[in-house]
């Protein structure tokens, strides 16, 4: 899919950068609802890493609309999209593309592979090998690939969503811990409750055909430009960064961790914070934005010693357990400080 065109009024969906970050996110979600019940926080969560340069690990039993949910997510964000069905015997090649023989040309020609998109599903990222898995690295952290010694930059805005299954583990290969990092986030996918699961139902039954067809554009990739510039102007305030920091640190110290966050976590709470406050249509973070994203940024990146796992402690318990140990600053003062910082800034 291409960048919009004008609508019936002459204007574009959500017209260029002066959208702003809460009307991208409010226009995505309420057209990605139609579609899907109970994914509101998932869709908060793919913007954020949308509009910070993040990526995303599913994870969630069959059936519950994990490629669905990133698919949606890119038809009504107007970006291009491809799934790469992930599987032992697919090759690096196969996902950046390699140097393909034109007889007619007499030359050769570089065929990009499908993570030349904007929204990049690796699916079922856990059943290609290690050497396959790594592929994708340059990719999520350099966004550019090297096809037969030629750097090729990515498209932008670039986002890869990997999805995994918990079960049937038969067959798979464990994501290294280099590799898991790498993911800004990981969200669980949970089977529905009852009242999403009928609504779901009655949804269905009044149209069997209900899917992607169904979602239409609703933001201009200017738009998503645009709102990545008003992230990164988001200010925070000391006592913010302090308690990420404390945070961060508390995970290291926790005596049920073998090795907690590293660096990026810091750089994944600090960008996803501002995006988080810039989406609720706050200039400045307050303390829930670190909360909130605490569980979906660290449940991945924490290695558990092996006393923990014997004891069935899992990295959600150690989270909320370095989330109950680190006190918070008020949202009062860091909003207080953020606004003293921007009137320094501005007198300068």
């Amino acid at each position: 899919m291409t960048d919009a065109g004008p609508t019936s009024d002459g204007e574009s969906p959500t017209d260029g950068p002066t959208a702003g970050a809460a009307d991208l996110f409010a226009a995505i979600d309420d057209e990605v609802s139609g579609v899907l019940v109970g994914m509101d926080d998932h869709v908060r969560n793919l913007t954020i890493s949308l509009l910070t340069r993040g990526h995303v690990l599913l994870e969630g039993v069959p059936g519950v609309a994990k490629t669905t949910l990133a698919n949606v997510f890119a038809e009504a964000s107007g970006l291009t999209y491809n799934r790469i069905q992930m599987t032992p015997d697919i090759l690096p090649a196969d996902i950046t593309g390699t140097s393909v023989y034109r007889e007619n040309k007499g030359e050769f020609e570089l065929q990009h592979g499908p993570v030349f998109a904007n929204v990049v599903v690796a699916d079922e990222i856990n059943r290609a090998t290690p050497k396959t898995q790594s592929a994708l690295l340059e990719a999520m952290e350099e966004e550019h690939v090297s096809i037969e010694g030629t750097t090729l930059a990515l498209p932008q805005p670039f986002l890869v969503v990997a999805t995994q299954n918990p079960i049937e583990m038969e067959g798979t290969f464990e994501l290294p811990e280099a590799q898991r990092d790498r993911f800004q986030f990981k969200l669980t996918v949970d089977v529905p409750g009852r009242a999403e699961e009928r609504e779901l139902f009655d949804r269905l039954d009044a149209d069997p055909t209900m899917g992607v067809e169904n979602v239409e554009q609703v933001v201009s990739r200017e738009a998503i430009l645009g709102a990545r510039e008003e992230v990164a102007a988001v200010d925070v305030a000391e006592v913010i960064r302090e308690y990420v920091l404390d945070v961060v640190a508390a995970t290291r110290d926790h005596p049920d961790v073998a090795y907690g966050a590293s660096p990026r976590a810091m750089i994944a709470f600090l960008d996803g914070a501002k995006a988080s406050a810039a989406i609720a249509g706050r200039d400045y973070v307050v303390p829930l934005d670190v909360k909130d994203l605490a569980h979906p940024i660290l449940r991945h990146r924490l290695v558990l010693t092996s006393d923990a796992e014997l004891g069935e402690v899992t990295s959600t318990d150690v989270v909320v357990d370095v989330l109950d140990g680190v006190e918070p600053p008020s949202s009062r003062d860091a909003g207080e400080r953020a606004a003293d910082a921007a009137v320094d800034s501005g007198s300068e």
